[in-house]
């Protein structure tokens, strides 16, 4: 509706005139009549406009989605979820689009390299890892022995996914996961970790308001979507209890098991960085074809910190930035650790971080910062 036309109008002057008409012991004119109902007027169709979203809210905002959430008992009622579970976990779930957008924008895909592993691999965040490793070192060395996972890897991916715990996500796992399935947004995967969450919460791990979770659902100080909590989550302090949320020891118990269970390699470092030799015979390396160790020192190769490759074992060559960039020779156990979020930004993170934190240097080689970057 256009009001344009009409000259402008605020609250003070409405009052103002309804002072006057009330005052006036002279029964009113036809003017002043005719501009205290135009007042009234304007003034309710006013509230009228600002009420109107308080009203929508609530009803339902999208009766789609709400369907969609009822729709999904028939298959929790199969999997053994409760009534009344399913119902506490659907209460207050709302339809979120701004979800979706966080789906264009994940970090370790769009930003540059060298900025990633710069915020990544902080003089912040490695004193807070060097500090963590102090605290649970008891535990580290227990899981350790246990799984046979360096600690300090299992610090880096705890690093890496919650800033070791000082941030675990703001959505609740119930919330994320029904907007996305809803959107159908990696076809049924979402729906199917959507039905495991409320198994989840059946099993009586955590409670519903509880369930904090990143923006695609993956869970607690772990960062593990419900389908991992149900095959490698761990009681790591013997409690009874499965709590990646609050229980820093299962937390770090469920890491090491994740990637035991990925068949990471006892004993064996991720990767080195390198050296190449000069006269520019290695241009490309993507990480994928692996040689001996033994074969990458007769083809020039060596460690950058000075120390001898490994007599046994394999690598593959990786160059993030080509052969101007830093250069790595990764094992089998880089792999692993990009089955818990398929990037190579993010595994570097990770290793990069871990080395820190267990006190080696810093990369001998600077990253290549493009032009303009920022």
């Amino acid at each position: 509706m256009d009001f344009t036309h009409l000259a402008p109008i605020n609250g003070s002057s409405f009052s103002r005139a309804c002072r006057e008409a009330q005052k006036s012991p002279a029964p009113c004119s036809l003017w002043q009549l005719v501009r205290l109902f135009s007042l009234l007027g304007l003034a309710s169709v006013l509230a009228i406009a600002f009420l109107a979203p308080a009203r929508a809210h609530a009803e339902p905002a999208n009766p789609g989605f709400e369907a969609f959430l009822q729709s999904l008992w028939p298959q929790a009622h199969k999997m053994g979820v409760a009534r009344a579970t399913f119902d506490e976990a659907m209460q207050g779930v709302s339809y979120d689009p701004s979800i979706m957008e966080h789906t264009r924008k994940q970090s370790e895909f769009v930003t540059p390299l060298p900025v990633y592993l710069a915020k990544a691999v902080s003089q912040n965040r490695i004193d807070k890892g060097r500090a963590k490793a102090e605290a649970f070192a008891p535990q580290l060395a227990h899981f350790q022995q246990q799984y046979g996972v360096n600690s300090s890897i299992v610090l880096g991916v705890w690093g890496m996914e919650t800033n070791f715990g000082g941030y675990v996500g703001d959505k609740n796992a119930i919330d994320a996961l029904a907007n996305l399935a809803y959107a159908r947004y990696r076809g049924d995967y979402f729906r199917k970790e959507l039905l495991i969450a409320l198994k989840i919460l059946q099993q009586g791990h955590v409670q519903a308001p509880d369930m904090k979770a990143s923006w695609a659902g993956a869970m607690g100080q772990t960062q593990f979507m419900p389908s991992s909590f149900l095959t490698y989550a761990v009681d790591g302090d013997g409690d009874g209890h499965k709590d990646i949320w609050n229980n820093v020891p299962d937390a770090l118990a469920s890491t090491a098991n994740f990637l035991h269970r990925h068949h990471w390699g006892a004993g064996e470092s991720w990767g080195y960085e390198v050296i190449l030799p000069s006269g520019g015979g290695f241009v490309h390396g993507d990480g994928k074809q692996y040689r001996s160790f033994a074969d990458w020192s007769r083809a020039g190769l060596r460690r950058a910190d000075g120390n001898p490759l490994p007599a046994s074992g394999r690598a593959a060559l990786l160059l993030p930035q080509g052969a101007e960039g830093p250069a790595f020779l990764t094992t089998p156990n880089f792999k692993v650790i990009k089955s818990y979020n398929n990037s190579t930004a993010y595994a570097l993170g990770v290793c990069l971080l871990a080395d820190r934190i267990a006190g080696r240097p810093p990369l001998k080689t600077p990253w290549r910062v493009a032009v303009g970057a920022r």
